[in-house]
């Protein structure tokens, strides 16, 4: 299916691990796979038109003008038709598409501070205004995450992260817990939990005519979507660090915190980014047992990087 559309629609095709794209010049199609990762499960085409409406009921709420419908895709007489709702046997996500020279991550060499207050304040807008979850804020439940994280990576020990750095992170994370277990309730009950983004990374952000644009947000689970305001925003402020933009990262973060006045975001800054980082540093790590990644020792420097930033964050925690 994926071929005959890309020949007759003359698109290229790029793959994830969860998802086909057809990219044309003004539009792009996003197909979800048939898989099911235990996290994500798409293994139905029930499943797949109902994750297509949540991934377009979601972004809209940062991204307004490039999720434009989910669409049907049917089989008639043999032949494969977008937007022909007569016999659907598949369902995408049809989007604006956006020039590459708008992400982000392209811009690090042309975006102000200025840029990054508009960025926080957009991003703050929204958080204050997302739905509350505050069974997400419970502490027990971003230990759950860490511990995950601790579990999964402890093969990596001595490949991508030394057993000096794993045991002090590790020991800075669970004395955070012990030590300021009453803020996590703190934040609850004021509201800081919220159903965000989960994704917030330099190549989900786009600077448009129209205005900010924060894309491709999680949609297939809320455990990795739903949380502190605080971690949400501050997975950018991560990467950009990582990026060598400590100052854009700080103009980001000022403005964020003021606009949400948070008075306990510089004891949580370090904690939450040095677990943003952890995570990616985690990612990277898996793509060493992916069989058909031709990239590994790309990705084995790309996630020691990463939990070097990790441990320097777990410096700095409290």
């Amino acid at each position: 299916m994926i071929e005959e559309l890309a020949e007759t629609l003359k698109a290229q095709v790029v793959q994830t691990h969860t998802s086909w794209v057809l990219l044309l010049k003004d539009v792009v199609y996003k197909i979800k796979k048939p898989v099911n990762f235990g996290f994500l499960d798409y293994s139905t085409l029930e499943k797949r038109l109902e994750n297509c409406q949540k991934e377009v009921l979601l972004n809209r709420r940062l991204c307004q003008w490039v999720y434009l419908d989910v669409i049907p895709i049917s089989l008639v007489d043999g032949q494969y038709r977008l937007e022909d709702p007569s016999n659907p046997v598949e369902y995408a996500v049809k989007m604006r598409r956006i020039p590459e020279e708008r992400l982000l991550k392209n811009m690090l060499d042309k975006v102000s501070k200025e840029d990054m207050k508009r960025l926080a304040n957009h991003i703050a807008d929204f958080h204050l205004k997302a739905e509350r979850k505050d069974e997400y804020g419970k502490l027990e439940v971003m230990k759950f995450n860490t511990d995950e994280n601790f579990m999964q990576t402890e093969k990596y020990i001595g490949i991508t992260i030394s057993k000096e750095d794993y045991g002090f992170i590790k020991e800075r994370t669970e004395g955070f817990y012990s030590k300021y277990a009453e803020l996590f309730e703190k934040r609850i009950k004021e509201g800081r939990i919220r159903d965000g983004h989960g994704d917030i990374r330099l190549e989900h952000v786009a600077f448009l005519d129209e205005g900010v644009c924060v894309f491709d947000c999680i949609e297939f689970n809320e455990r990795f979507r739903c949380g502190d305001m605080l971690n949400d925003m501050c997975f950018l402020s991560m990467e950009l660090d990582f990026a060598g933009r400590e100052e854009l990262s700080k103009a980001y973060e000022e403005e964020y915190i003021k606009r949400t006045e948070d008075k306990e975001a510089e004891l949580f800054l370090p904690f939450f980014k040095c677990y943003r980082a952890y995570v990616r540093g985690k990612v990277n790590s898996f793509l060493l047992d992916d069989p058909h990644y031709g990239k590994k020792e790309e990705a084995k420097a790309l996630a020691q990087r990463l939990f070097k930033l990790s441990r320097s964050y777990a410096e700095l925690i409290p």
